[in-house]
């Protein structure tokens, strides 16, 4: 079934047209992500599709028998309802008595909720109400009689979010849903949508969190839809296909037009005797020779200031706030230069402190903190971008730096602004006029001007398109210096970091000595080790049992390498154990007739009971 028909669909920003009659559909049961780069529509597309923007030419049209729901990128709220209020919609008997029910519950109140009961049981309200603490209880929502206006940006994405699934819409339109969301409700969102029926189109620029749930691509590019039928990997290959492509046509075209160039520069009396048709096919060749479809890259080839051996040592800091008890305790760290820290925890749990402490933007309340001479900090803050909207892109720059240097190469403020695709005509652009996305990459340039050899960025993924997130990884990657990063993005912090530091609450921050994905992997480990152990340790006598020393009981601290190195023995083993159990099966069992097979089979048992008797002896000398 169709629930979405688009035709001729065009729309003009001033003199920049964003599309030009676009043509697309969606039915009933597709995932669509649309992908494009910032400034290109993506956001104006959803808005005139909701019907929030008029398009200057085109037809929408929806199904008459389906419910549309949308999550805003920043949702709004009016007046002073409570979270409850909030998510139960438009009122309605079983919704007032479900709100007044949960308020009684908060407050209490038992002889309220008897009275209560017996209406919830005259609508049948109890599956509904079940419902509503069951998505809430997951989007981790718990006081219900809190006024919105009391909640953070993160929490109140997450009202929204619940109030959206609540209404059990059939087609949902998402703008970046995982923005402000911690790492355990993305996870949750992600499996909730792949398993539900649910039809959507989304503007994401979260790469797992896409690859996972969609099934088409929409790409917006050249102001034209394409169309992929397959999830984010299956559109990298395909897109790479149609770029190369195009490529051809438009090599191909090119020279073409050398012949076409050499006519028209003849005579314009020999020209006024060609055919008109021929003269017309000259202006369409010169404008398909003159596609560019190979990426315009965002070169972020920065050097950065000469980083001395001391970059910034933490001695046991600790932090904490009036009615949120302690964040940060006794925090000790000494970063090294080069390394490529991420950090990770959900909402409130301190990361922010943590960077803020750091910076010097907050005190810790004991413990200190001990700066290199040579650092150089470049803090990218999650707020965004703070400078007065009626500037122009041109100003926000020049007010910073007149002369800057990328390496050794020197340019002026508009030749850098030209360097990171800010084009002259949008060099006297209002800041308010940008988009986003544009936004953040114009703060991110305020921060790198500055030649940081210490990065640190709070949530620097947030409205970015995929290709500049692209081109930022690469620049991360490579940098010389120290980079220290919160990001909810998945994918980003799995390609950039070394290890996290993994924020649990309560003040506790674990190092962990890998990515964010080597750590959900690893945390599923330990209790099921524990429990196995319960069940098949022997009870030892307590009477046995000797107390150790000082120094048996203090573990050798070990250093970040060997933290790596232990974590990658204890995920490789098991894998070396499979192997040789399966070779050993294979050998014993009497089916294997080729000679050849049977002595290559031989030699790789013998060579994997030696590499992983070496395996264990290391991992025992970790483990001491």
């Amino acid at each position: 079934m169709n629930y979405l028909s688009v035709e001729n669909l065009t729309y003009h920003w001033g003199d920049i047209r964003l599309f030009n009659d676009l043509n697309f559909g969606i039915n009933e049961g597709q995932k669509v992500a649309l992908v494009a780069r910032n400034g290109t529509g993506k956001t104006t597309l959803l808005r005139i599709l909701l019907g929030q923007m008029q398009a200057d030419t085109g037809r929408i049209v929806y199904n008459d028998s389906i419910k549309v729901g949308m999550l805003e990128q920043n949702p709004y709220f009016e007046g002073n309802k409570t979270v409850i209020q909030q998510v139960l919609g438009i009122p309605s008997p079983t919704t007032e008595v479900i709100a007044m029910y949960e308020s009684a519950i908060e407050r209490g109140d038992n002889e309220a909720i008897g009275n209560l009961v017996e209406r919830m049981d005259a609508l049948n309200a109890w599956d509904y109400e079940q419902r509503i603490r069951q998505i809430l209880g997951q989007l981790k929502i718990h006081k219900f009689d809190q006024p919105i206006s009391s909640l953070s940006g993160g929490q109140q994405k997450r009202v929204a979010l619940a109030a959206l699934l609540i209404s059990e819409p059939d087609f949902i339109i998402l703008d970046e849903p995982t923005n402000h969301l911690d790492l355990e409700i993305i996870d949750w969102l992600e499996d909730y949508l792949t398993r539900s029926n649910v039809t959507l189109l989304m503007v994401t620029h979260d790469r797992y969190f896409l690859d996972r749930v969609c099934n088409t691509i929409f790409e917006l590019d050249n102001q034209q839809i394409y169309q992929y039928e397959g999830n984010y990997t299956y559109f990298l290959e395909k897109r790479q296909q149609r770029l190369e492509s195009s490529d051809a046509e438009a090599a191909k075209a090119r020279n073409l037009l050398r012949k076409e160039q050499d006519w028209m520069n003849r005579q314009p009396q020999a020209r006024a005797g060609k055919a008109q048709y021929r003269i017309d096919a000259y202006y369409q060749l010169k404008e398909r020779a003159a596609k560019r479809q190979e990426e315009r890259n965002i070169n972020l080839q920065f050097s950065h200031s000469r980083l001395g051996n001391k970059v910034v040592d933490a001695y046991e800091i600790t932090k904490a706030f009036e009615g949120r008890g302690t964040v940060i305790e006794n925090f000790s760290y000494k970063f090294a230069r080069g390394e490529k820290v991420g950090i990770v925890g959900n909402n409130g749990s301190g990361k922010s402190t943590l960077l803020n402490m750091l910076t010097g933007y907050l005190t810790p309340d004991s413990g200190h903190i001990d700066t290199g001479d040579t650092v150089v900090p470049g803090y990218y803050r999650q707020e965004g971008i703070q400078v007065d909207e009626n500037k122009t892109v041109l100003e926000v720059i020049s007010d910073i730096a007149e002369n800057i240097y990328i390496g050794d190469k020197g340019m002026n403020a508009p030749a850098f602004l030209r360097y990171f695709l800010f084009p002259n005509e949008m060099h006297h652009v209002r800041v308010e006029k940008l988009s986003g996305g544009e936004k953040k990459r114009l703060y991110l340039l305020t921060v790198l001007v500055k030649n940081p050899n210490f990065l640190i960025l709070d949530e620097p993924t947030n409205d970015l398109d995929i290709l500049t997130l692209n081109v930022l990884e690469d620049y991360l990657v490579n940098f010389g210096g120290t980079v220290l990063i919160v990001s909810h993005d998945r994918f980003f912090v799995d390609k950039i970091v070394d290890h996290i530091f993994v924020i649990e609450g309560n003040g506790k921050v674990q190092d962990f000595p890998g990515n964010y994905s080597e750590w959900i992997a690893y945390s599923k480990l330990p209790q099921k080790e524990e429990n196995a152990d319960k069940k098949t340790a022997p009870k030892e006598d307590k009477k046995d049992i000797k107390p150790r020393n000082n120094d048996q009981q203090r573990p050798r601290k070990l250093s970040f390498a060997e933290q790596r190195e232990l974590a990658q023995l204890e995920s490789d083993m098991p894998v070396a154990e499979e192997r040789k159990a399966e070779i050993e099966q294979k050998l014993s069992s009497g089916t294997v007739s080729d000679p050849t097979e049977l002595s290559n089979l031989s030699k790789e048992y013998e060579e994997l009971s030696a590499k992983l008797d070496e395996m264990e002896t290391r991992w025992l000398e970790l483990q001491i």
